[in-house]
């Protein structure tokens, strides 16, 4: 349970660096944040286990709620990355170079 909690962590993160989701939807995975902060709270954290997991339960949904507003393709490309450890296109920063001699010359 916790190496998937980690594997969810770990994709919300690739998600919300890339740069085809949607800004709305990356306002998603922050509105829990938001509410672990906020002295408002439905079960107190004075209230021990109880008082986290509502905390932790939030959280979790908001990152399966972002998961499932981002388009499709793109999760299932960020999940193959994270199952199989490889190099996503989007993780390959493009350019072109160009030779300069040592005399300064091009």
């Amino acid at each position: 349970m916790f190496k998937a909690f980690i594997l969810q962590v770990r994709l919300t993160w690739r998600l919300l660096r890339d740069p085809r989701v949607p800004l709305w939807a990356k306002a998603i995975p922050m509105l829990p944040l938001v509410y672990v902060i906020s002295p408002i709270d439905v079960i107190p954290d004075i209230i021990p286990i109880l008082g986290q997991l509502d905390d932790l339960t939030l959280i979790i949904a908001g990152m399966r709620a972002f998961e499932a507003l981002v388009p499709e393709d793109i999760v299932l490309e960020h999940k193959r990355v994270l199952e199989q450890g490889t190099v996503a296109e989007s993780d390959v920063i493009e350019g072109h170079g160009e030779h300069i001699n040592t005399k300064g010359d091009r």
